[in-house]
């Protein structure tokens, strides 16, 4: 049976998650089915797919969930996010992105059109209440935010409400016109739970004492943490008037010092918004104490890259990882068992333990 956990909800009573949430790997599997299949996942963007009649296969965290799926562009240049796992015997359907005006599995030619529809079956006139619904290809929910699209296996919540809430402060800005650079994109390997790195993520606490060049940046009294239900947001002020966000008149934070918005997304989303443009930071599951994490960089303006709480972003990683990989030691510990919130700068992570919780008890 899984072991139940709970996080109180008054903050300045609750303790942190056990280490044996880190440790135990049926806890680690469980996490599969109660959180990742319940929530949602950034799946890239529609330049994927930017022609009509075209396909993109992919594999959804791949050594956690390993779910094939494949993005279609129909001739109504609608986009679809399936299962691209065909309903006769489990072949891959789609091997290769490109252009196609039909799915057809190459293993015993099932055919299918880009919204996933059974179309054809060779050998299959005298098979009885044929075809049914099962045969078609699954349709998974799918959200577009800008360029951005995101798809959801079982979601167990609406994720244009984490949509709106985030349109709320960078509403402003033209993501439309936000462009992939790969040369500043990579994957970083960290050898720590998952939820570790989250944990790390969702405070500022810890800025002064790890960061010497952010901390120099940005404004540690005026850091602040905003909770919302399936998101949060860390503002990142600097005291200097230069590297922050040019923000319209009628905007919630008009006349301060914005260097950075930081919105993390349940359970392994981060958007890092800077004046220069946008780094996406997806957290993989790979093993109990291995974890993927990749950056993910799309720029808006150029002229601002390297500078304020934008630049140096790998040595900051840099930096996170070596605290997190020690913390992943610590944890092992049979002497340390769960820690404390400090209820002034860790609401962000005690969020996180809160939904956890929820969603590993449901």
């Amino acid at each position: 049976m899984p072991s139940k956990f709970h996080i109180d909800s008054d903050i300045t009573k609750a303790e942190t998650l056990p280490t044996s949430f880190y440790k135990d790997q049926a806890t680690f599997e469980n996490l599969k089915e109660q959180v990742f299949l319940k929530s949602w996942q950034w799946i890239g963007d529609e330049n994927q797919v930017a022609l009509s009649e075209s396909v993109h296969p992919f594999v959804l965290l791949d050594g956690f969930l390993t779910e094939p799926m494949v993005l279609t562009k129909d001739d109504h240049n609608s986009i679809n996010c399936l299962t691209n796992v065909c309903t006769h015997r489990g072949n891959l359907v789609a091997l290769h992105s490109g252009k196609t005006n039909k799915l057809t599995c190459m293993y015993h030619g099932r055919r299918f059109n880009l919204k996933g529809e059974f179309e054809h079956m060779p050998e299959f006139n005298d098979a009885k209440n044929f075809p049914r619904p099962c045969d078609n290809l699954h349709k998974f929910p799918l959200k577009k935010w800008g360029p951005f699209l995101f798809a959801g296996l079982h979601p167990a919540f609406d994720f244009q409400q984490v949509i709106d809430t985030m349109n709320e402060r960078i509403g402003f800005l033209p993501l439309e016109d936000f462009h992939l650079d790969t040369t500043l994109s990579k994957d970083f390997l960290v050898h720590a739970h998952w939820a570790l790195y989250c944990d790390n993520y969702l405070e500022g606490f810890h800025v002064p004492f790890v960061h010497e060049d952010l901390n120099a940046v940005l404004d540690y009294g005026s850091y602040t943490t905003e909770i919302y239900e399936h998101c949060n947001l860390q503002i990142g002020y600097t005291n200097e008037a230069i590297d922050v966000f040019d923000l319209p008149k009628d905007h919630i934070d008009y006349g301060k010092n914005v260097a950075a918005y930081y919105y993390w997304v349940f359970p392994n989303m981060m958007f890092n918004f800077y004046p220069w443009g946008l780094s996406i930071n997806i957290v993989k599951p790979l093993e109990l104490n291995r974890t993927k994490v990749s950056f993910i960089s799309y720029v808006y303006d150029p002229s601002k890259l390297d500078k304020g709480a934008g630049s140096a972003l790998e040595k900051v990683e840099r930096e996170d990882e070596f605290v997190v990989e020690n913390v992943q030691k610590g944890v092992r510990s049979s002497f340390y068992k769960a820690g404390r919130f400090s209820p002034t700068r860790e609401q962000g992570v005690h969020h996180f333990h809160l939904l956890l919780s929820k969603f590993l008890n449901a």
